[in-house]
């Protein structure tokens, strides 16, 4: 009987009575939204990241990267060129999986899904690694053309890094991943297909996940910053704003570069 009354007690608890949200003592995660071919903005971010970090008196430093590095914009591969090539020294890495590393992994194993794909951006991916064979037209002896020559322009680095990226990452109190979860399951339980690609019923949400939830996946203008989900997709393909949340003790703040980046976290409806 006592149990089930402190269980109810707790469950009436409001989220924003609750405690911070909290990472580990001593460290500092930088978390950055969905980049989609914008290696110019990544470069500009990762220029003030630097300068941040200098000031800091954490002994550790993370840099996470919640995905959707390709599509969309005109430089995906100069987007993991720089991932690869190490632009943060002395940080601590973590390569989250998007759905747009998803679609286009997809493509080398069935490239008629090239259908689909090129309406979301592959056409933009195809063209940054110098394919000449581009399917304009939905043959599917275009996709296979298209497929083989992105093959041979592939290198076995940029294979690697497509090969290590991550569904989820936790840093203390906070889940991050790059869609969301699905409310009502454990977070050691959720499906890579929801991690990567949930949307209305996650964003539609105000459950206690276990955890802050720290994703990207769906456009805002501003950042989200609600008790249960922190959104930092702005669109940086679109609106040449990218963003970064940095999260410290019991507090976060976020960083962005391009466009007009005086706008404050929001909290309006997902559309």
């Amino acid at each position: 009987m006592f149990k089930q009354a402190l269980s109810k007690l707790k469950s009436a608890i409001s989220p924003a009575a609750r405690p911070a949200a909290r990472v580990p003592d001593g460290t500092r995660v930088y978390a950055i939204g969905d980049i989609h071919g914008r290696a110019d903005l990544l470069d500009q971010l990762h220029d003030k990241i630097q300068a941040d970090a200098k000031g800091s008196d954490a002994s550790r430093h993370v840099v996470v990267y919640l995905g959707d590095y390709v599509d969309r914009g005109l430089d995906s591969k100069g987007v993991i060129d720089r991932l690869i090539g190490d632009p943060l020294p002395g940080f601590e890495k973590v390569f989250i999986k998007g759905n747009h590393e998803d679609a286009f992994l997809k493509f080398f194993v069935e490239p008629e899904f090239g259908r689909d794909w090129k309406y979301y951006g592959g056409l933009e991916t195809l063209m940054s690694y110098g394919v000449k064979a581009l399917p304009m037209k939905d043959e599917p002896e275009a996709f296979v053309a298209a497929r083989d020559e992105l093959a041979t322009k592939f290198s076995p680095q940029h294979l690697e890094f497509f090969g290590g990226l991550k569904l989820s990452h936790e840093e203390g109190d906070y889940f991050f991943a790059h869609a969301g979860v699905r409310p009502g399951r454990p977070l050691d339980r959720q499906t890579g297909d929801d991690l990567m690609w949930i949307r209305d019923e996650f964003l539609a949400s105000d459950a206690d996940f276990g955890k802050v939830v720290v994703h990207g996946h769906t456009p805002e203008e501003v950042p989200i910053d609600r008790s249960n989900r922190i959104g930092i997709d702005t669109g940086a393909y679109i609106t040449g704003v990218l963003t970064c949340v940095v999260l410290e003790a019991g507090a976060r703040r976020f960083i962005q570069v391009g466009g007009q980046t005086d706008g404050q976290p929001g909290d309006q409806a997902e559309s």
